[in-house]
């Protein structure tokens, strides 16, 4: 499974939101400037995030996005879905009983596929976007803590 740039970016945009709409709504231009994210390109993800319920919007002077439920209720999974649609990574007919497959019954590498998509599943909905926005604040401290030395 190979994600596109609305997966990474949508991802990244999100721990964003989740960083700083804590104490107010923040705009796209915020996100887009701190992400290194084309503004109209980030419209369109936040559009499907909006549409799958993961994000909230205000209008007004102190308008913006927030997260439509707390960070520790999102998994990436969540995020992943909204923005990618289905995350298989081989999509078996066999393992679907309504699509079906002639050699179904005989073909044991749809057990593979199936172990692989079961996988992704968990790996993607275990992670959740409070620990990435937790992750983040540490990397930026560690960042902020570190001196640069120069030798000449």
């Amino acid at each position: 499974m190979k994600l596109s740039t609305k997966g990474r970016y949508g991802l990244r945009a999100l721990i964003d939101l989740a960083m700083y709409s804590e104490e107010e709504a923040v705009s796209i231009s915020s996100i887009a400037a701190r992400q290194g994210i084309s503004e109209s390109y980030l419209e369109q993800l936040v559009r499907k995030l909006r549409k799958a319920d993961l994000v909230v919007s205000s209008r007004g002077a102190q308008g913006g996005y927030r997260l439509a439920r707390p960070a520790a209720e999102i998994s990436v999974g969540d995020i992943l879905r909204a923005l990618e649609g289905n995350l298989e990574a081989v999509e078996c007919p066999g393992l679907k009983e309504e699509q079906g497959c002639e050699g179904a019954d005989f073909c044991v590498t749809k057990y593979v596929w199936q172990k692989i998509n079961d996988s992704i599943t968990q790996a993607v909905d275990e992670i959740r976007l409070d620990q990435l926005v937790k992750e983040s604040r540490e990397t930026l401290d560690k960042r902020n803590h570190t001196t640069i030395k120069c030798e000449n």
